[in-house]
């Protein structure tokens, strides 16, 4: 599956359409981004069940400000609408089938109630 660019206005439903969306935050002037953008493609095609996408961090500055990059390359990586992975720094294509794989191996159910008892502890801590 090719890559797709994604954009502010197109984020959120990305999200909501795609159950494994993996998104390369990348610069034109960013020479590790350049070395790793081949071997994101390669792995884009060996996934067609997940979703592959790229933000130019220069293009779309708000976006990047709001997932908090500092870094580039950086790869985050979305499972049912929750973050299961965020990692600065190239991978090689080896790593990054790994991770691909590892997320898709991922028990949501737990992750969920995880996440929502997180939530709960949070809006407790905020009536206190």
């Amino acid at each position: 599956m090719a890559t797709t660019d994604l954009t502010a206005d197109g984020f959120q439903q990305a999200l909501e359409d795609n159950d494994i969306l993996l998104i390369d935050f990348w610069a034109d002037w960013c020479g590790p981004c350049k070395q790793f953008a081949p071997v994101y493609q390669q792995v884009s095609e060996q996934h067609p069940d997940a979703t592959f996408a790229k933000v130019d961090t220069e293009a779309e500055q708000e976006l990047a400000a709001a997932a908090s990059i500092t870094s580039i390359p950086t790869l985050m990586v979305f499972r049912e609408k929750v973050l299961v992975f965020s990692q600065p720094g190239a991978l090689n294509a080896e790593q990054l089938d790994g991770v691909v794989k590892a997320v898709k191996d991922l028990d949501m159910a737990e992750i969920h109630k995880q996440v929502e008892e997180q939530q709960a502890e949070g809006g407790d801590a905020e009536q206190s």
